[in-house]
Order: structure tokens, then C-alpha cells, then sequence
């Protein structure tokens, strides 16, 4: 009896075609690493690599607040002064006893985690607002995000420019707050920052929400197509506002975190964070159209976008030009985003 042989197909010049033209955002960004490497080898070198992942673990963490909310089909471009509200909040509560020029010269110190949670509970606030707005008076999550965005401006605003001292950076921050985040734990002859450590703990959570949950399934079902989801009798008020909420939950901590990192806040701290989030989910595969996107993608879109900006720097790009390039990418993941979606 003859053997019948398999006949292996090559993919056809079309199907080679779409695969690099719904992965161009890919082929870019190792293109500009390439590059990068080019111009500078010394930049693959653990130390590079140990302090991208470092300021890539606070940006991971607040791309899977917004990344949440894309799955749901919304944004939030308030993302990063929500940030810099969190930033300013825990720092002018956790500044040094000694140091002259404290926010609060008669606040006795606290221990780390109450700022924290208080910071988180009032980023919470407002994203649950964002929420509300958004789920029962329908706003566009686009508007109702832009407004809100401002509004958090002007009350961190009003908040770092108090007396006596004025609108000036806020410093000076205990030993304990600045161990928090610089700090990290030796294992043999390598030191992991506990700023990767803390990421990878929310990762964890945030991975089990998504896909171990009816939380999780809801906020999909609700992003993939909402009308489908209210007739099967999902509470779709109820999940958008928990998906803020958590989100809220998710920019107070790491705007915490991020103060502690720099060592410093102003009402300036997150401004354009909101930027690099989203175009992180867009870059690991979140869509704009909802029901889209998984954890792995937006590490994965975190940690290609960091090497990208963190290499911009180390070899010398004009700050300037960074914001065109990053802008440039954004357009481009976008474009691809929506040219998907028109095919399907």
C-alpha cells in the first residue's frame, strides 16, 4: 500500500504580505533597536538591562490599568495625571523629618503603606467618576477622560502650589519611601530591584482577574460587543465601573512607586504616562475596538517600547525628536489597529 506524502504548503505571497504588514509595528521597533545597538553596543550590558526593567515595572503597572479599560472598548487619557496626583499626595506625606523644607513640618512620620492606600483610594475616586460618567450618562470615554483629565491637573495643582514653600519640587523623601522602590534584593551575584518584584506580584493578580474570573470574562464580553452582553444579562454599569475602579487602584500605586523611583513629585510628575500606556496595549496587541488583548501583550508592548525610549537616550536623541518618534509609532500601531479591524 503506497504511503500517501504530506505536501507541505508555502505561504502564499498575500499571506506574507499581511503578516508583515499586521506586525509592521514589530518589525519597526527592532529596526529602531538594531539601530540602536549599532550606534552604541555598550547598551546590551546587564546594568541597561536591570534599569529598564526597573523603570519599565511602574509603566507595566499602569499599562494594565488602561489596558483593562481598552479591552472594555474605552481609554483613559487622565492615566497620567492621575499618576502625577499620586506622585505629589504620597511624597509630601512621606518626606524625611529632618528635611527643612517638608510640606507638612509638624506630620509625624508615617508608616509607608498609609499614604499608599490613601492615594490609591482617592486615584479610585476618580477614575470611578470616569467610570460613572461613562457607563450611565454615556459619555464618550474619549471626552469624559480628556475633562477629567484636566480636572485632576488643577486639584494637583492647587495641592503642590500651597504655602509656605510654593510650587516647588517635592523632596527630600524618607530613607524608608526611597528603599521601597530603589531598593533591591541580592540573589547570588545579581540584585533584583524590588520595583520588578512588586510589578510582578500585579502582574500575577491582574493575569487571574483576567482570565480566572467573571470579572474577567464580563469585561470581555463587554469590550467584544456590548449590546450581546447586556441580552445575556451581564451588569455592564456594574463591570465598567469595577474595570475604573481598578484602574484607579492601579495608577495610585504605581504614581507611589514612581515618586519613590525618582526620588521627587511635581504637578508635572505623569504627564504624557497616559501616552506610553496606551501605545504599550496598542504595541502588544490590545485593540481599540474592544475583546481584544491578554497580559503577555502588554509586557511584552511595555518592555519593547522602554528598550525603545530608554536606547533613544543612550545614544544621545534629541529629547524633542523622542516625542516624534514615540509619536510616530503611536500612529502607526493605531493605523494597523484599525486596518485590522476594517478587514475583519
Amino acid at each position: 500500500m503506497e504511503k500517501v506524502q504530506k505536501v507541505t504548503r508555502l505561504p502564499s505571497g498575500k499571506q506574507i504580505v499581511d503578516f508583515i504588514v499586521n506586525n509592521a509595528i514589530i518589525f519597526v521597533l527592532l529596526i529602531l533597536l538594531i539601530v540602536i545597538v549599532i550606534a552604541e553596543p555598550s547598551f546590551i550590558s546587564i546594568r541597561n538591562f536591570r534599569n529598564i526593567l526597573s523603570q519599565a515595572s511602574t509603566r507595566l503597572i499602569f499599562a494594565l490599568g488602561v489596558g483593562g479599560i481598552i479591552i472594555a472598548k474605552g481609554t483613559d487619557l487622565s492615566l497620567g495625571r492621575q499618576v502625577g496626583l499620586a506622585a505629589v499626595i504620597s511624597a509630601s506625606l512621606l518626606q524625611a523629618p529632618d528635611y527643612a523644607y517638608r510640606m507638612y513640618p509638624n506630620l509625624a512620620e508615617l508608616p509607608i503603606i498609609a499614604p499608599i492606600l490613601l492615594v490609591m483610594l482617592i486615584t479610585a475616586v476618580f477614575s470611578a467618576i470616569n467610570g460613572f460618567v461613562i457607563a450611565r450618562l454615556k459619555v464618550d470615554p474619549f471626552v469624559a477622560t480628556l475633562a477629567m483629565m484636566v480636572i485632576v491637573y488643577g486639584v494637583n495643582s492647587i495641592y503642590f502650589d500651597r504655602p509656605p514653600y510654593g510650587a516647588q519640587p517635592i523632596g527630600g523623601l524618607s530613607d524608608k519611601f526611597a528603599e521601597f522602590a530603589q531598593g533591591s534584593i541580592n540573589i547570588g551575584n545579581f540584585a533584583i530591584p524590588y520595583l520588578i518584584i512588586y510589578a510582578t506580584l500585579i502582574t500575577g493578580l491582574i493575569w487571574v482577574l483576567w482570565n480566572k474570573t467573571r470579572f474577567g470574562k464580563n469585561m470581555y464580553a463587554i469590550g467584544g460587543n456590548i449590546e450581546a452582553a447586556t441580552v445575556s444579562g451581564v451588569n455592564v454599569f456594574k463591570y465598567l465601573m469595577m474595570v475604573y475602579i481598578l484602574a484607579g487602584l492601579l495608577y495610585g500605586l504605581g504614581g507611589s512607586l514612581e515618586a519613590a523611583r525618582i526620588g521627587s513629585a511635581t504637578n508635572n510628575t505623569g504627564n504624557g504616562y497616559e501616552l506610553d500606556a496606551i501605545a504599550a496595549c496598542i504595541v502588544g496587541g490590545l485593540s481599540f475596538n474592544g475583546g481584544i488583548g491578554s497580559v503577555g501583550g502588554i509586557i511584552f508592548g511595555t518592555l519593547i517600547f522602554q528598550v525603545i525610549a530608554y536606547g533613544l537616550s543612550f545614544i544621545g536623541i534629541n529629547p524633542y525628536l523622542q516625542y516624534i518618534i514615540k509619536g510616530l509609532i503611536i500612529v502607526i500601531a493605531v493605523g494597523i489597529d484599525s486596518s485590522k479591524y476594517r478587514k475583519k
